[in-house]
């Protein structure tokens, strides 16, 4: 997929000659059904934001040191998803681990269950919890043990593999994660470094973006329109089924126009 690149983005031609470390990230494209089809909740990202400043994200960051650590966990283990990934078996927990944290963090939407059946459908009573694993004064296996909770790997699917062009100087190894939006479950208040939130059709966010009325990074509005194939039914069967690559977007000129090149289809 081509997308045009602004002519000011010229200088970045060559700086992918010597790229910055790429730090290991993940999100979760967190959907649920509405009237006119499959939603999901994004944020736009403070104008001051050192990256991605004014896009439209999921909810996500980059993974901790404690998010290797053993904790609670249902479902699929860390052997699956790091042979869905392509990494090792450290990685690919500590990826889990950061995708349910930092949603919880950003968010309060908080996949995790008292048993492999259950998963939490009021997240209020974990307010002041959320406020602390912000703070880095708790860890996210701290959390879950102090209320008798594991998190529900069950119900995360790997969904895509981006990195950063080497031209940025803010680089990141994110993977993507898809999950349905718990029964009962709601958004609670989000992260201070959005400042406009909104659950969204799929046609209707992918037609701002067309317009030029909405900002997303090409990892995201990818992801949206390969989501907007599916139902909530149907999202994680997907994530099971897909192929994951890492795609790592390169700034291209072609007949003296810049483009930026995702190496995908959509």
């Amino acid at each position: 997929m081509l997308i045009p690149a602004p002519a000011a983005m010229r200088d970045k031609l060559h700086a992918a000659n010597d790229p910055a470390p790429a730090k290991d990230a993940a999100t979760i494209a967190v959907v649920r059904a509405g009237r006119r089809g499959l939603e999901v909740f994004l944020m736009r990202r403070q104008a001051s934001m050192a990256f991605a400043a004014g896009m439209y994200v999921f909810p996500g960051g980059g993974v901790h040191e404690a998010d290797a650590e053993p904790l609670p966990w249902f479902g699929p283990d860390a052997a699956y998803f790091a042979a869905r990934f392509g990494c090792s078996l450290e990685a690919a927990r500590a990826l889990v681990v950061a995708a349910a944290r930092e949603t919880f963090e950003e968010t309060g939407v908080l996949i995790a269950g008292s048993d492999e059946h259950s998963v939490v459908s009021d997240v209020t009573p974990y307010h002041d919890a959320r406020l602390a694993l912000e703070r880095h004064e708790l860890s996210f296996g701290e959390f879950l043990r102090a209320n008798g909770l594991a998190l529900r790997a069950d119900l995360l699917g790997a969904w895509a593999h981006w990195i950063t062009p080497g031209f940025e100087p803010r680089r990141f190894d994110t993977r993507f994660f898809v999950a349905k939006l718990p029964a009962g479950q709601r958004i609670d208040t989000v992260s201070d470094e959005a400042d406009a939130s909104e659950w969204v059709p799929l046609d209707e966010v992918l037609a701002r973006v067309e317009r030029g009325v909405a900002a997303m990074m090409p990892p995201t509005r990818v992801t949206c329109s390969e989501l907007a194939r599916e139902s909530a039914e149907t999202v994680l069967q997907a994530a099971a089924a897909r192929r994951i690559e890492a795609i790592e977007p390169r700034l291209v000129e072609i007949d003296g126009k810049l483009w930026l090149d995702t190496g995908t289809e959509s």
